[in-house]
C-alpha cells in the first residue's frame, strides 16, 4: 500500500513549484466531479458557470504570471463519456487562467503504451500519484521523488504531450464523430 500525503498540503505543491506543474488525467470519470453542482448543472444545461474567481484559478494565473507553466493531458474514450465532455468544457476556464490542457483519444494512449496513472510532476523531480478505488473516488496522493520513477514519468509526459491535441482542435474530432 502506498505511503499518502498529508491532504492539507496537497495545495502547496502547486505553489512551491518552480517550472513546471504537469497532469496526466486517464480516468473516465471522478466522484469528486459527479457530486458537484457544477457538474449537475452541466448535466441539465451542458453548459458550465465561469468560476475563475476560484483559488485554483487564482494560483493559476499568479504562478504563469511567473513564467511557471501548468500543463495537463486528459485522455477521452471514444465516444467521450459524460465526464469526459464536462471536462473538456470546464477545460476552456482552466485555459483562460492560464493552464495549457489538451486531449489525446485513449485508443492513440493504448498505442503510446501510456499507462493508467493519474499523477502531478512538478519540475520533472517530484510527482503525485493519485490513487482512486473502483468508483473513482479518490483515495489519496502518493509522493514519488525516487529518480528512476521520476524518469518513467518524465518519459510518460513527453510522450503524451508529443500525441495530445489542443482543446479546440480536440472538440472538432468529437463533433466530427458525433
Amino acid at each position: 500500500m502506498p505511503e499518502f500525503i498529508d491532504d492539507s498540503t496537497f495545495g502547496s505543491y502547486f505553489e512551491e513549484f518552480e517550472h513546471t506543474a504537469w497532469r496526466l488525467e486517464t480516468r473516465r470519470g471522478y466522484a469528486s466531479d459527479r457530486v458537484g453542482e457544477k457538474y449537475l448543472r452541466y448535466l441539465d444545461t451542458e453548459e458550465v458557470p465561469d468560476d475563475s474567481h476560484r483559488p485554483w484559478y487564482a494560483n493559476v494565473r499568479a504562478q504563469t504570471a511567473q513564467g511557471k507553466r501548468f500543463e495537463r493531458v486528459r485522455i477521452v474514450d471514444q465516444p467521450p463519456t459524460r465526464e469526459q465532455l464536462f471536462l473538456l468544457a470546464t477545460a476552456a476556464i482552466n485555459n483562460k487562467a492560464g493552464e495549457d490542457i489538451r486531449n489525446l483519444w485513449r485508443a492513440d494512449a493504448d498505442k503510446a503504451g501510456l499507462p493508467t496513472v493519474d499523477f502531478w510532476l512538478f519540475d520533472a523531480r517530484r510527482a503525485l500519484v493519485l490513487h482512486f478505488d473502483e468508483t473513482d473516488e479518490y483515495l489519496g496522493a502518493e509522493l514519488v521523488e525516487d529518480p528512476t520513477r521520476i524518469a518513467e514519468f518524465c518519459q510518460i509526459r513527453d510522450a503524451a504531450w508529443h500525441f495530445a491535441i489542443r482543446r479546440e482542435d480536440f472538440l472538432a474530432q468529437v463533433a466530427s464523430s458525433g
